[in-house]
């Protein structure tokens, strides 16, 4: 990797302002000065910047309990970031997986793995998603046996031309549904209640996969371990 770049990915530089501390001498590659932006340095190489030892970050695998009115967005928009929320070196470089609108709560993955992200967000791998849903209207008798068929068979969602994937729906009670999907289309479950003519309230995602929630209260968040990185491969 170019030095100048090592610098940037290591530091709160940015390429042009690493080129001038290099210029100034502040940088040195195992113990000697080094001025050129263009010289290489490999993993065993020892950078230091102001005689302090710099290192690559590595790919990182996070969750957050996502509170209401923060945005699953790359880019600043009105509210906060969910990326915002993670206090990690370049935390600015995780995506999230997936998205959550900004008014549903609930577990959401960041990372900077590309190629993990996207296994865990395939269709083929028809990854659970459990959301616990507040209904505006009850949902009992009939209307409740209605439900339950149709989203076991997949429904047709407006302005789409497949139907949804077979879905599992358990009432925690009249008003709380507990709903587990294996696919993510846009406001999907919010879009699914309104098809049989009820009203989403509230929204939040208790897991993805074999990962939940757990104790991480509203706003919390924590890297993930190996095994549960793994479980995604």
């Amino acid at each position: 990797m170019r030095l100048d770049r090592f610098l940037a990915e290591t530091t709160e530089l940015t390429r042009s302002l690493a080129k001038k501390a290099l210029q100034r001498g502040e940088v040195s590659v195992n113990g000697v000065v080094v001025k050129q932006p263009a010289s290489h340095v490999g993993e065993s190489d020892r950078v230091e910047w102001d005689g302090q030892p710099l290192a690559l970050v590595g790919l990182r695998y996070v969750m957050l309990n996502k509170p209401a009115d923060v945005e699953c967005s790359a880019r600043r928009g009105l509210y906060p970031r969910a990326v915002d929320l993670i206090d990690l070196p370049k935390a600015e470089r995780l995506q999230p997986v997936g998205r959550l609108d900004v008014d549903t709560t609930g577990l959401v993955l960041l990372t900077d793995d590309g190629q993990w992200s996207h296994r865990v967000t395939s269709p083929r791998k028809r990854c659970a998603k459990v959301y616990l849903a507040t209904l505006a209207e009850p949902l009992a008798g009939e209307a409740l046996a209605e439900a339950f068929r149709r989203f076991e068979e997949g429904l047709l969602l407006e302005g789409e031309e497949k139907p949804t994937l077979p879905a599992e729906l358990v009432m925690r009670s009249s008003h709380e549904a507990e709903l587990t999907l294996y696919e993510g289309r846009y406001h999907q479950v919010k879009r699914m209640f309104a098809a049989i003519g009820n009203h989403v309230t509230a929204l939040h995602r208790e897991s993805v996969g074999p990962l939940s929630l757990g104790a991480l209260a509203l706003g919390e968040w924590r890297e993930l371990n190996d095994e549960e990185v793994a479980a995604f491969a």
